[in-house]
């Protein structure tokens, strides 16, 4: 490893115009905060301590403040709160009850019951389980659903007649006309009738605080209005689940929650959990706490849950859809495979010693996990490659549009179709939706396929695990690939952490190493050593910095000049990775600076120029980098890297997109380039973890350079838990035997 040395060293002038442009970086507020996948919110996955933190993390607090001005909270979701929950592309409802089987049809149908007063919310509180049956849920929460297309996901356009009552109620509670279209995405064409029954119901809207709302309901009620009135209680548990969810959540212990409300002045905390569930504003779960009980009589320890409904469901679903694959899956009876024969002899044939190794696991087994770095990802490639040879149905599924380029070349060179088609490489959301020329689906709705391989298995959340598993159809064979090592996904969820620790299916890990000096960096890091490593083509290079505006100076410099110059990468194949999007050396600074230097414009297009490098969210968890190619009253079309050139309209694009010159390590899993630069600021606090280095140091290819302001604290940092514990259902009902 190398200190900055010649690769840093810069002209004067280059100095004095790095300087002009750092200097006109005045605040991270007056950015657009980066967003997270969806080009939303910055997530908080791996910078959350504990369940408590998630919970009191809802920002205003027990303060109220009124909504009296577009600066409050704007269309694009600016504003107070808007670094820990800025706007995301538009959300479909969640179809809860498609394609459930087993303890999740039964939780629908338990939902349902309470739903039509067939049977009491409350009943559910006071059931505690057997200790072989999995935990009975509660009651549904009557949360709005956005407005939304079904084809499209986009927001559904509003009559004038809605929007004009919307503004008018609105305007009413103080707060800003301009958020009429957003409140109407998030609570419907009856929006305002809801909000003059239930002001609080204004959180459903991102980008709004607790304070604000309380301020909106005040104006709205009058002396009616207070802290303890339970529908702020109710709205207020809806948020707090919802921001628990955010950082990774699918459910928080009651006293956990009950604290959090407490923190937002609720007057009786305990009752305002326990209306709640009376209420079905959430579901409940008594979870057990260790072995079950060996003596007679004694009673086995449980923990209360709490948790909304999509979540549940989906923890059911995906538990369900696991328990179905495992046992529905008979080894040698492939069709057209040629038995364990065949397998044995294409195991044989694979190109290492690992990859022979996941093949024979996927030869006996329904659901097998894969694990390795950014190396070991052509196993699982040859893998798919191995069935296609047998003649099965596979397919091999990655997180981003880049994984799905990377995984298609590797087919391409280990499996070529007879025909020159295109292999059988998707993203996981293309895979889902039938947008990449996916297998198809079979008469019942299923994937027509015998094997997949899922690359970037961490980065899965509990819903979108979920609706992969249930769209298998029974007998398939299902590899979820990835490193536990990295960042987890910015959803719901710790799905890959889950199934590894209920050890209820083969692991097979890879011993394919890294190559380079970026790789050996990275597998040290992995285990909590910050090592010093051999570069001798300054493959690897520190480059240390004093302050904030020093490092936002040197990230430029290493960008525009040093990197192109000393390595001939230019600088739209080197990638910048923040710790955060906000503070001051925070994505929203870094693209500030970033854009004065490499592509200097008015940003008369919503703050974007022809030119820009984005990130664009096409729909609910869905991001692709891209570059504006031109602009004009229609909006602003793009060239994105999935090869697709859509125009983003100019109310979207607020909305939709961010500058991707510098991206946190969330919004960068998935993906590498030839050339990275990590900034690691002196005031990273607790989001600068063991993952976020891991993750953010193997984004380059070829060279890395890590602008280091954090003295002591990166090593400590590393040196620390791999990754902070979620609190989530998925392990206990995987091991845990449905009843249904």
């Amino acid at each position: 490893m190398s200190d900055a040395g010649g690769l840093a060293d810069s002209t004067p002038e280059a100095e004095e115009g790095l300087a002009a442009a750092a200097g006109g970086v005045e605040s991270p507020d007056e950015a657009v905060v980066a967003a997270s996948d969806g080009a939303g919110a910055e997530p908080a996955a791996e910078g959350v301590e504990s369940p408590e933190d998630a919970a009191s993390a809802a920002s205003g607090g027990a303060e109220a403040e009124a909504v009296g001005s577009d600066d409050a909270v704007t269309p694009d979701g600016d504003g107070a709160d808007a670094e820990t929950e800025p706007v995301r592309p538009p959300t479909a409802p969640v179809d809860a009850g498609r394609a459930l089987s087993g303890d999740a049809a039964q939780l629908l149908a338990a939902v349902r019951a309470v739903e039509k007063g067939e049977r009491s919310a409350a009943s559910f509180y006071a059931e505690r389980p057997g200790p072989a049956a999995r935990p009975a849920p509660a009651a549904r929460p009557s949360v709005p659903q956005p407005a939304v297309s079904p084809e499209s996901g986009r927001p559904r356009e509003l009559d004038g007649g809605a929007l004009a009552g919307i503004r008018e109620v609105l305007a009413a509670g103080g707060a800003p006309e301009a958020l009429a279209e957003r409140v109407g995405e998030a609570l419907g064409e009856g929006a305002a009738d809801v909000l003059r029954a239930d002001p609080w119901q204004l959180l459903a809207v991102p980008g709004v605080a607790p304070a604000q709302a309380d301020g909106f309901a005040r104006a709205l009620l009058g002396d009616d209005c207070g802290p303890g009135d339970p529908r702020r209680a109710l709205a207020l548990v809806g948020v707090l689940l919802e921001q628990a969810a955010r950082r990774g959540h699918t459910a928080l212990e009651s006293g956990v929650l009950a604290k959090a409300l407490g923190q937002h002045a609720v007057p009786d905390p305990d009752e305002a959990v326990r209306t709640a569930i009376a209420e079905g504003a959430v579901l409940v779960f008594h979870e057990p706490l260790g072995p079950p009980p060996t003596e007679e009589g004694e009673e086995q320890p449980t923990r209360v849950l709490l948790g909304l409904d999509r979540y549940a469901l989906a923890e059911e679903s995906l538990a369900d859809g696991v328990a179905r694959l495992r046992t529905t899956f008979r080894p040698g009876a492939d069709p057209t495979a040629g038995g364990a024969a065949a397998w044995e002899a294409v195991a044989v044939a694979a190109p290492s010693p690992s990859a022979t190794e996941l093949i024979r696991a996927a030869a006996e087994h329904g659901v097998v996990l894969h694990t390795g770095g950014e190396a070991a990802r052509a196993e699982p490639a040859a893998l798919v490659a191995a069935a296609l040879r047998l003649g099965l149905r596979a397919g091999l599924a990655a997180w981003t549009a880049a994984g799905r380029r990377a995984a298609a070349e590797q087919l391409a060179a280990l499996a070529p179709a007879a025909d020159g088609g295109r292999p059988p490489a998707y993203t996981v959301a293309g895979l889902l939706d039938g947008t990449e020329g996916g297998p198809g689906r079979d008469e019942e709705g299923l994937l027509a396929l015998d094997v997949l391989a899922v690359l970037d298995a961490p980065q899965l959340d509990v819903e979108a695990a979920a609706a992969l598993v249930e769209a298998l159809p029974d007998g398939a064979r299902l590899v979820l690939g990835g490193d536990p090592a990295a960042l987890r996904s910015t959803g719901p969820g710790q799905v890959f952490a889950d199934l590894a620790a209920a050890r209820i299916c083969p692991q097979v890990a890879s011993r394919t190493p890294d190559p380079g000096p970026v790789g050996e960096l990275v597998s040290g890091v992995g285990i909590g050593e910050l090592s010093q490593v051999e570069a001798p083509g300054k493959e690897v290079v520190i480059v240390p910095v004093r302050d904030a505006g020093e490092a936002v100076l040197r990230t430029v410099q290493l960008v525009a000049d040093s990197v192109p110059r000393a390595l001939g990468v230019p600088a739209e194949q080197t990638q910048v990775i923040a710790v955060a999007a906000g503070g001051a050396v925070g994505t929203a600074v870094l693209n500030k600076a970033l854009k004065e230097r490499l592509n200097p414009g008015p940003g008369a297009y919503a703050g974007f120029d022809p030119g820009d490098r984005v990130l664009y969210g096409t729909g609910p968890g869905r991001t692709l980098l891209a570059r504006v190619r031109s602009a004009d009253a229609q909006g602003l079309l793009l060239d994105c890297e999935d090869g697709s050139a859509p125009v983003v309209g100019p109310r979207q694009v607020p909305r939709t997109m961010r500058h991707a010159w510098a991206l946190t390590a969330e919004q960068s899993a998935g993906r590498r380039w030839p050339a990275a630069v990590a900034v690691v600021p002196g005031d990273a606090g607790r989001d600068l973890t063991r993952a976020w280095a891991y993750t953010a140091f193997g984004r380059g290819e070829r060279h890395l350079s890590v602008v280091h302001g954090a003295g002591s604290a990166l090593a400590q940092a590393i040196a620390g838990s791999p990754a902070r514990e979620r609190t989530t259902r998925l392990r206990t009902l995987l091991a845990t035997p449905s009843d249904g």
